[in-house]
């Protein structure tokens, strides 16, 4: 069941950064930003979710009702409201745009330190399909494509290729369309696995990815500060240090054989690199494509030449005027971002 409260959705012709500059290779915080009220005026959707969890979608629709559908997932650390620059680029595309926050983040209730800790498991087989769900519930007949930005994108890829699974365990049995999607973009997203940083950042990797874990388990949540600028869920760092140790996606609690179903995984992915990401860089987006053989993958890895300024992990909402008209290309007709005309 979700609550709609249907407000006008103001769009700006501009896509300015939601949240200001953050120092290099730390995550921005989530204050106030200039484009707050803005955001707080999108028609919103509320979804509840397990254990009187609950998530606010926004809601930036397209004047066309049959218009692609484009779900924005966050990165670690970040709301929502930090992509309305790329929600307002892809909406001005021509694109109808929903953004969530992940859990405990943003306008996701209740807050990291009042609920039990969670991990991956619960960001992509609990909430995940429920935001879908609702999705699929104010666009009908539209199967949405997903946005997703860092640990958003491990969310998406591995959501996606669990559903993908699972349809092909039903032979194509038609449902509700909740926890299915037609395509994956995702941007800062790579495995974090050590050995893939380059051989220059191995023990940095190492170091600093299993000091938070281990602060993290000890703790029971990671505080911010390395890396990361605000607080998350002791769990979902756990596992991402698991993962970095491994290489292997084995969130705690799950059933599922992710790495085998990210392997058989079919469906159209874009990812996007940034040559001055140091969290997400391309010999990390490329280890994670290379997990994804069967996948209709296309890459764009963004240069000076790209015609976009702001190259960091964080900075390049900045640039949304310039990655939303391609990413929203790329939605509508498969066209790759460097390949052709705009």
């Amino acid at each position: 069941m979700t609550e709609t409260t249907p407000t006008p959705s103001p769009i700006a012709a501009d896509a300015t950064a939601a949240a200001g500059a953050a120092p290099a290779g730390t995550a921005p915080g989530g204050g106030k930003g200039r484009d707050g009220g803005e955001f707080a005026a999108l028609e919103s959707i509320t979804v509840p979710s397990e254990g009187g969890v609950s998530f606010v979608l926004r809601v930036l629709p397209a004047d066309d009702p049959a218009a692609p559908v484009v779900l924005i997932l966050p990165a670690m650390a970040l709301k929502a409201k930090f992509y309305l620059p790329i929600a307002k680029a892809l909406r001005a595309a021509g694109l109808s745009v929903v953004t969530t926050d992940l859990r405990a983040q943003g306008e996701a209730r209740p807050g990291l330190h009042d609920q039990p800790t969670f991990g991956y498991r619960e960001l992509i087989e609990v909430d995940l399909p429920r935001v879908l769900a609702a999705v699929a519930s104010r666009f009908p007949g539209v199967r949405p494509h997903l946005f997703c930005h860092s640990l958003g994108g491990q969310v998406g890829l591995l959501h996606a290729a669990a559903a993908a699974g699972e349809a092909r365990a039903t032979a194509g049995r038609d449902g509700d369309g909740g926890g299915q999607v037609a395509g994956v973009c995702v941007i800062g997203t790579g495995t974090v696995y050590w050995k893939a940083f380059g051989w220059r950042r191995w023990a940095e990797a190492l170091y600093s990815i299993q000091t938070i874990g281990l602060v993290a388990r000890v703790r029971g949540y990671w505080p911010g500060g390395m890396l990361i600028g605000g607080a998350m869920p002791g769990r979902v760092m756990t596992d991402w240090a698991r993962h970095s140790r491994t290489s292997r996606y084995r969130p705690r609690g799950t059933t599922r054989d992710y790495d085998r179903l990210l392997a058989e995984l079919d469906i159209p992915v874009l990812a996007i690199s940034l040559d001055e990401d140091r969290l997400g860089p391309k010999s990390n987006v490329d280890f994670l494509c290379g997990r994804m053989p069967n996948a209709r993958l296309d890459r764009w890895h963004i240069t000076a030449a790209s015609g976009v300024a702001h190259r960091d992990h964080f900075a390049w909402v900045k640039d949304a005027a310039v990655i939303g008209p391609a990413v929203a290309a790329w939605i509508r007709e498969r066209r790759v971002p460097g390949t052709g005309p705009a």
